[in-house]
C-alpha cells in the first residue's frame, strides 16, 4: 500500500482495488485516515477529494477520537488558552496565548461541527508553540551532550513523537507540545541518541539513559499519550 501525507490529517493510507468504483475515505482502527480507490484512479483525484471534503473529514476524525471534551478556560498546549465569547456566528481568532471562539447561542462546543471546525486552528496553535519552543530545546541539548544533527523538521503528519534519518535529520511532531516537559526532552534524547545508533540495540538504550536516567518510566508513561488526537 503506498500513501500521501496531507498537512492537517498527517499520513492517509491508499488502498487501490480492481472491485472499487469510487474513492472513499474511512477512520482506521489505529486512528489515522484510510482511502480506497479505483485502481485506475490518479492520486491528484484523491487530493481534490480531500480538499472538497476537510471539513466532512475533520468531524469524522473527531467522532473517531477519544479525548477530553473541549471546554471554555482549558489548556491548549503550554500557552494557549481556549476563550469562548457569544456572537452571531461561529468565528475562530489565534493569539498568542489564546484561542478566541465565537459561537452562537445554538451551538456548543461539544457540537461535532464545531470540533471539527476548531481541529485546525488547535493544530495551528500547537505549531505556534512548536516553532517557538522545539527548534531552541532541541539546539540545546544537542550542545549540552556534544550531539551534532544536520537539520530539523517540525510536523504534524506523522503518528509518531519523532524521528532521525541517516543523513542526521531529526523530525519532531508538534503534538510534544501536548506533553510534560520531561517527556519532550525523553523523545529529544531518544532521537538524538540515533545520531550514533540507528537501532535499538542495547548500546542505544545505554546512551538513551546516560542523558534521561529516567528513561523507562518516561517511556511507560509516553505510550499513554497519542500524538493524533490535538489536545
Amino acid at each position: 500500500m503506498s500513501s500521501i501525507i496531507d498537512p492537517d490529517f498527517g499520513e492517509i493510507t491508499i488502498r487501490r482495488s480492481a472491485l472499487s468504483r469510487n474513492i472513499s475515505i474511512r477512520v482506521a482502527p489505529n486512528g489515522k485516515l484510510r482511502a480506497s480507490m479505483p485502481a485506475y484512479a490518479g492520486i491528484g483525484s484523491l487530493k481534490r477529494m480531500i480538499n472538497a471534503s476537510r471539513a466532512d473529514i475533520a468531524k469524522l476524525m473527531t467522532q473517531q477520537k477519544t479525548h477530553a471534551p473541549l471546554r471554555e478556560g482549558m489548556t491548549i498546549g503550554k500557552s494557549h488558552t481556549l476563550i469562548v465569547k457569544n456572537g452571531p456566528s461561529l468565528a475562530a481568532r489565534l493569539t498568542k496565548s489564546q484561542l478566541e471562539v465565537t459561537l452562537p447561542v445554538t451551538m456548543s462546543l461539544e457540537d461535532p461541527e464545531v470540533e471539527a471546525y476548531l481541529t485546525p486552528h488547535l493544530i495551528k496553535a500547537l505549531r505556534q508553540e512548536a516553532k517557538a519552543y522545539l527548534p531552541r530545546r532541541l539546539e540545546y541539548l544537542a550542545q549540552q551532550h556534544g550531539f551534532t544533527y544536520e537539520s530539523a523538521r517540525f510536523s504534524h503528519a506523522s503518528s509518531r513523537w519523532g524521528s532521525c534519518s541517516s543523513r542526521g535529520t531529526i523530525s519532531l511532531n508538534i503534538a510534544l507540545m501536548k506533553l510534560p516537559f520531561e517527556l519532550i526532552d525523553y523523545v529529544i534524547y531518544h532521537e538524538l541518541s540515533h545520531l550514533k545508533n540507528m537501532n535499538h540495540s542495547t548500546a542505544f538504550w545505554s546512551l538513551v539513559e546516560s542523558l534521561d536516567p529516567y528513561y523507562r518510566e518516561h517511556r511507560r508513561t509516553l505510550k499513554t499519550h497519542n500524538p493524533s488526537a490535538y489536545i
